[in-house]
């Protein structure tokens, strides 16, 4: 008995184990591209790179209108490169905004030790960048679903126009611990981003989009953060949508019609 408890506790301790130090490949589904790739899209585009203090280097596009009314810095999910979320700029371009998106580490041209205080700081350096293009009151931050968290905390560091969270979760913890309560994640994960805590020093509007039948990311979550700061967010379900087919519903166009013609500061 003694030998079968101990197979079993062995066994625990194996798998907490595998998981720290193979997360990564759970949490990120990269593709890494050349440096010599050749993006294309239907619209006119800029390829830029940012070399950041500790030898890693950040790739990222940025596509423009005549009269922008801003610009949109998005923060992608975690999957695939911006190769193929360049094609959202499309959705944001129609509506008068010029589009600024960059992949992680590790994802697409990008390359460097991706953690998850490195995050922060790329997209704070970018953000930083942005800001010497536009005034703040014209940087709107958009998260998507991973995103969402970083996009969360680069708006609780700075004063954009307004954050817009896309399929958001309260925090990577109180998501992950849905597929994996059996492990101990409050001592295993190295990613614990707290959209939640983030949003206490926010300052502009808040809009959160999300379907109601997610099952990845649960729209009790962001049902959450709305109760948490009721008004600061405003929250915006998508009736049926899942986590990866809201561009398929009509309502979440004009949903991004409505927000992104909003005057600033107003919500």
């Amino acid at each position: 008995m003694e030998i079968i408890v101990l197979a079993v506790v062995l066994g625990y301790v194996a798998l907490c184990l595998i998981f720290y130090f193979t997360q990564h490949l759970y949490f990120f589904r990269p593709e890494i591209l050349s440096h010599t790739f050749k993006y294309q899209y239907v619209f006119p585009f800029e390829e830029l790179n940012f070399d950041t203090a500790d030898g890693g280097r950040i790739n990222a596009i940025h596509f423009k209108v005549p009269n922008s009314r801003g610009i949109i810095y998005y923060l992608k999910g975690n999957s695939r490169s911006i190769k193929g979320w360049g094609k959202f700029a499309k959705d944001f371009l129609s509506n008068g905004y010029d589009f600024f998106m960059m992949d992680y580490r590790g994802f697409g041209k990008s390359r460097g030790k991706r953690t998850q205080a490195k995050l922060f700081e790329d997209a704070q350096q970018l953000y930083k960048w942005l800001s010497t293009q536009y005034p703040e009151d014209r940087i709107v931050l958009y998260g998507r679903s991973l995103g969402s968290g970083i996009a969360a905390r680069i708006a609780s560091w700075n004063r954009p126009r307004m954050l817009i969270l896309d399929s958001p979760y309260r925090s990577f913890y109180r998501n992950a611990v849905r597929f994996a309560f059996l492990l101990p994640l409050k001592w295993l994960l190295r990613y614990d981003l707290r959209t939640d805590e983030y949003l206490h020093s926010v300052t502009c509007p808040v809009h959160i989009i999300h379907g109601n039948r997610d099952r990845l990311v649960s729209f009790r979550q962001s049902e959450e953060l709305k109760a948490l700061y009721p008004e600061k967010i405003n929250l915006h379900p998508i009736e049926g949508a899942h986590h990866n087919d809201l561009p398929d519903y009509p309502e979440f166009f004009e949903l991004l019609y409505d927000i992104l013609y909003v005057e600033p500061g107003k919500s």
